[in-house]
């Protein structure tokens, strides 16, 4: 692995956190939350048009840049220290990746174009809870990988749903939803996807109040939905790729803690050392710098940890081939490397909003700040994408790391 970024790799951050400087303040930040969609439209088609963010990891033959996950993780940085609210994660992270590995031909050259283009934005109708967490339905994490309160029947000319999941990220405002639903009977239950126009006939959706409020969510039902399978083959492995995509997403979810997380650490050495207290900055009290080093220590490591995800995930995504070490590291945590980082820039993340607050005194955690977003951010993406203890214990059992083992007497 190669620690050092790549002159387009540079080109790509420095480019897109000028845009965001000017585009995404925090005055901007509040008035996008406060729009039904819950995201500025203008700011997202410059993000498309400008940058060609929606279709960063997407190949070229489908309108997309041809970059790697690596290159929309650290983009997932960017927006993360100015916690940007976009379609990026569900449309670019969630969405593309199972069209483009499960998708037929034709749905392909349908779909990805306008994803890479943002015309049109996608969201994933899968239990979330738990989403870094996909795997096989056994054992304590059972329901990773499944479809929830939706079902899926066969009908004549189709399929049609009927059912209700959330919260979706941006569930309420994408134009197609991605939904994973039962079919097969009880006895026979498996997990497809299926494609549904977000204004189609039966779609009911309602926007959530969240904790976050930052990265929308909404709530889906769905009353006899006419939808289309993704992809041409009933015994498509559906929880295997959700996995995959998971934890393809744990890693640029990572990155974007990350971002967060350096951002407010930031502005917590700007503020101490403003701030006075008995005639002299706070900043220069032994005990704040402390602290604060012990929020950088925590914030580096989580950087480390998340830059390490995103290069193992465009390895695996690109069927590139990779050495025995990585095969073995990739081995030793169950293909979940995505899931451990997350862990790590999410306690990074609220390590670092909490020791902002504290030492932000008694406007840190009013509401006309913007450093109580920064916590709120790392709650709800403990409550979306599992807390921090279960990232890392799901880990630990995909790689049998407490398994027991025979002692030989």
């Amino acid at each position: 692995m190669d620690a050092g970024f790549t002159a387009e790799q540079d080109e790509i951050r420095r480019t897109l956190r000028e845009l965001l400087h000017k585009r995404c303040g925090p005055e901007e930040l509040r008035a996008a939350v406060d729009t039904p969609a819950g995201h500025d439209p203008a700011l997202w088609t410059a993000l498309a048009e400008q940058l060609g963010l929606p279709g960063l990891a997407l190949p070229e033959a489908y309108g997309g840049i041809g970059c790697s996950a690596t290159e929309l993780a650290l983009a997932a940085e960017e927006t993360g220290r100015v916690l940007a609210p976009s379609p990026l994660l569900a449309t670019a992270v969630l969405v593309a990746p199972l069209v483009l590995a499960l998708g037929t031909d034709a749905q392909r050259a349908d779909l990805l174009p306008r994803i890479a283009s943002g015309a049109l934005t996608a969201a994933l109708a899968a239990p979330t809870a738990g989403l870094a967490l996909t795997g096989d339905n056994r054992g304590d994490w059972a329901g990773g990988g499944r479809a929830g309160g939706v079902q899926a029947r066969r009908t004549g000319t189709g399929w049609t749903l009927y059912g209700e999941v959330g919260p979706v990220p941006d569930g309420h405002s994408a134009r197609l939803l991605l939904v994973a639903a039962h079919t097969g009977g009880f006895a026979r239950s498996r997990t497809l996807l299926f494609l549904v126009a977000g204004d189609a006939d039966g779609v009911v959706r309602t926007r959530h109040t969240a904790l976050d409020a930052t990265r929308p969510l909404g709530h889906l039902q769905l009353r006899d939905v006419e939808a289309e399978l993704l992809g041409a083959d009933e015994g498509t492995d559906v929880p295997a790729a959700l996995a995959r995509t998971g934890d393809g997403a744990a890693a640029v979810l990572a990155c974007e803690a990350v971002g967060a997380a350096d951002r407010v650490l930031e502005r917590t050495v700007e503020y101490v050392k403003q701030r006075e207290q008995f005639g002299r900055a706070i900043g220069s009290f032994q005990a704040v710098k402390h602290r604060l080093a012990d929020v950088y220590v925590q914030v580096q490591a989580a950087r480390s940890a998340a830059y390490y995800a995103a290069w193992a995930t465009a390895q695996e995504s690109g069927g590139a081939a990779r050495s025995a070490s990585l095969e073995g590291r990739w081995r030793e945590t169950g293909g979940r490397v995505g899931g451990l980082a997350l862990a790590q820039g999410l306690e990074a993340l609220r390590s670092s909003a909490g020791e902002a607050i504290q030492l932000h005194g008694g406007i840190g955690f009013t509401w006309e700040h913007d450093v109580q977003l920064y916590f709120k951010r790392a709650a709800g993406d403990e409550l979306l994408f599992g807390p921090v203890h279960r990232l890392r214990a799901h880990a630990a059992d995909a790689a049998s790391l407490f398994a027991a083992t025979e002692v030989p007497v």
